[in-house]
């Protein structure tokens, strides 16, 4: 149930970030936003590892494969597209498209074992699943 919550938390976070951000580059731009959303996550982080654990961050230097530590730079990305797509889409539209897409390449991941997931079977009631979100937005979209 917990985590149910949390994920609800994280999922309306992502909303009103992407409203946040996508307001504050049309008075900046969209560099200077994505820089200053990362640099004050970094300060919330920092702060947040000063008050709890304060682990060494040498242990990043033991993360295998490297790759996974592409993270910080995959959010920056994430960043600048959620940005983009509401400016383009509007809010409701765009946070559609994002969370289907998440979705199903959350599923395609699960089900060929990618980057250190368990493999998962294929389920077609998950692909149909799928298929019902698309046909959502696409009522969503039309009037």
């Amino acid at each position: 149930m917990l985590g149910f919550l949390i994920a609800l938390l994280s999922g309306a976070l992502m909303s009103v970030q992407g409203v946040f951000n996508t307001q504050v580059t049309k008075s900046s731009s969209i560099w200077v936003t994505s820089a200053f959303v990362q640099f004050t996550a970094l300060i919330v982080c920092l702060f947040a590892w000063v008050m709890t654990d304060r682990s060494s961050f040498g242990a990043l230097t033991k993360v295998e494969p490297r790759y996974m530590l592409l993270g910080g730079a995959i959010g920056a990305f994430i960043t600048i597209t959620v940005i983009r797509s509401m400016e383009m889409l509007g809010p409701a539209r765009a946070v559609l498209f994002i969370v289907i897409c998440q979705i199903a390449v959350a599923y395609l991941i699960e089900m060929l074992g990618l980057f250190g997931v368990e493999r998962q079977a294929f389920e077609w009631r998950k692909i149909i699943g799928i298929a019902v979100s698309i046909a959502g937005l696409i009522i969503f979209k039309y009037k």
